[in-house]
């Protein structure tokens, strides 16, 4: 493997070790004896579950290729299991409003445990299942436990901005660490230890019962709007009508669905982009190269939300602009740099090139998740928020169905572009909510009659 990869996973490793030793009290949120014992346990029930998660995605379609299936056929199961979280997802969000967010914490992680269960069948009707299962889990898992989350902080009476402090070190560990040494596990068990392209999706199942013994164990139930008279019809219009009602929760709803478009867009993008003549890169190590400028992201993020400014809706402008610009380098450099008709080989000098845009990227996504948890839990009100929450993912789910569709139909460098432009877009979203969240703040009044909810998490 060529040095350039390991100089920039070396880079990237220092600038995170550094950015989290260097932090002084200034960049630290003073909290209790009390918080720091529930954030750790919900850190450790959120880490075991994304480690169940992690474990199954670098494998998920070599295994269905080992069974024999073809692309088509593969493409298939994938639009299964976003089509199923847009279909449930909504239903099991209304659900979890209803029944209780700890009840669907539990829920996801049986589901999601049935559904690695299947992949030991290479029979295509149980695999099938086994997406539609994986769909609805991955709805609960970015919904329900966010959810039990923003009510018990609120609950326990902890203050507002401490919130942040949890999402920002979930990212960090869930998202970065986890993902990383889920994929050095993953490699171990099938290359290393030979038990084949199964093994990951039993040692995820390991990984979420332990996580779920955990949840039955030390989680308290709460709920959203637990009232007796209303169904899931008259959630669903709640919801609708919040949406609809309030603009900041409309446009936040825009921005998230604009972004995580792009980044599911750009998961099955990268590597195409990175070796358009089958260069030969080392797939698993520009994974963890990601992740580890995702970790960077995040840390980044924990700083910010750690003062009081900039604000979140501020400076998320210049995190969609820079993530805007990073994935116009394939464009850029297919118009710059000749193609080579070489087969093989390693990396291109535009692989370089792009290769630190996507990283650049990645860095934006590790700020984006734990800065876009925040704007949620401020705007979307406690009764419907996990029904909202999968609200949001409808048209995510519709767009990357579509991608997934047509992913051969069109040139590489104009689904970057389309990528470039909703990014853009959600630019410009971001820039209106920060204008209508500060006319507010401007008016305090008008806020008495809103939830403690929705009270910016950075007024302190």
């Amino acid at each position: 493997m060529e040095a350039f990869y390991f100089l920039v996973f070396g880079a990237l490793s220092v600038v995170v070790a550094a950015l989290e030793l260097s932090k002084t009290s200034k960049d630290r949120i003073n909290t209790s004896t009390a918080f720091t014992s529930f954030k750790n346990n919900y850190l450790l029930v959120y880490s075991l579950m994304m480690a169940g998660d992690w474990l199954q995605g670098p494998y998920v379609y070599y295994l269905y290729s080992q069974y024999g299936f073809g692309k088509g056929e593969i493409g298939q199961l994938f639009i299964a299991g976003f089509g199923s979280s847009m279909l449930f997802g909504t239903i099991v969000g209304s659900l979890a409003d209803k029944q209780g967010r700890k009840r669907a914490c539990v829920t996801y992680c049986i589901t999601y445990i049935l559904s690695c269960i299947t992949k030991h069948s290479p029979q295509y009707r149980i695999l099938m299942l086994g997406r539609i299962l994986g769909g609805i889990a991955t709805s609960l898992l970015f919904s329900a436990f966010e959810s039990w989350l923003v009510a018990e902080h609120n609950k326990r009476g902890f203050e507002q901005q401490w919130l942040s402090l949890t999402f920002s070190k979930a990212i960090f560990l869930g998202n970065g660490l986890v993902a990383i040494l889920a994929g050095l596990f993953g490699n171990v068990l099938v290359d290393t230890l030979g038990l084949g392209p199964v093994a990951p999706f039993d040692a995820a199942a390991c990984f979420l019962a332990i996580g779920m013994a955990v949840i039955l164990s030390s989680w308290t139930e709460n709920y959203g709007d637990p009232s007796e008279n209303k169904d899931l019809l008259t959630q669903f219009k709640g919801a609708a009508v919040a949406i609809a009602s309030d603009e900041k929760i409309a446009l936040l709803g825009a921005i998230q669905s604009l972004f995580e478009g792009s980044m599911y867009t750009f998961v099955f993008l990268w590597t195409p982009a990175l070796s358009p003549n089958e260069e030969e890169i080392p797939h698993g190590f520009i994974f963890a190269t990601f992740m580890l400028a995702s970790m960077l992201g995040s840390s980044i993020a924990s700083r910010l939300m750690a003062h009081s400014s900039p604000k979140v809706e501020s400076y998320m402008q210049i995190v969609f602009t820079i993530s805007s610009a990073s994935l116009l380098l394939p464009i850029v450099t297919n118009f710059l740099v000749a193609p080579s008709d070489v087969r093989g080989g390693s990396i291109s000098f535009s692989g370089y090139v792009q290769l630190f845009g996507f990283c650049v990227f990645e860095t934006c996504v590790g700020i984006f998740w734990p800065s876009i948890m925040k704007m949620r839990s401020q705007y979307i009100p406690e009764e419907a928020r996990s029904t909202i929450m999968n609200f949001f993912r409808i048209p995510l789910n519709i767009f990357v169905c579509i991608v997934l569709y047509n992913v051969n139909a069109f040139p590489i460098t104009v689904m970057f572009g389309m990528c470039s432009i909703f990014l853009f877009v959600a630019t410009l979203l971001q820039r209106r909510l920060m204008v209508i969240s500060e006319s507010q703040n401007l008016r305090p009044q008008d806020w008495k009659e809103r939830d403690t909810e929705a009270e910016p998490l950075n007024s302190d």
